[in-house]
């Protein structure tokens, strides 16, 4: 898929996946898309709930090489 910006959470723990992907989705455009990768398990529920809070539309949320990847665009 393609994205405009992307943001590694690698390694991070709740709640600092959300925290910073809040802070990167500030910086982008309307329609623009992030991708963001993470290891933490919680963050599957997290970016769900995040988007559906905050009106950003979560478009993909998978596993590759055994971390998380979600594609957000912004509201």
């Amino acid at each position: 898929m393609k994205f405009d910006k992307e943001f590694d959470a690698s390694g991070l723990s709740c709640p600092l996946p959300i925290v910073k992907t809040k802070k990167s989705l500030n910086d982008m455009a309307p329609g623009q898309v992030l991708r963001v990768v993470a290891t933490d398990p919680g963050s599957v529920c997290d970016m769900a709930a995040f988007a559906e809070q905050t009106g950003h539309a979560l478009l993909s949320s998978g596993e590759e090489a055994g971390k998380y990847v979600f594609f957000l665009k912004k509201a």
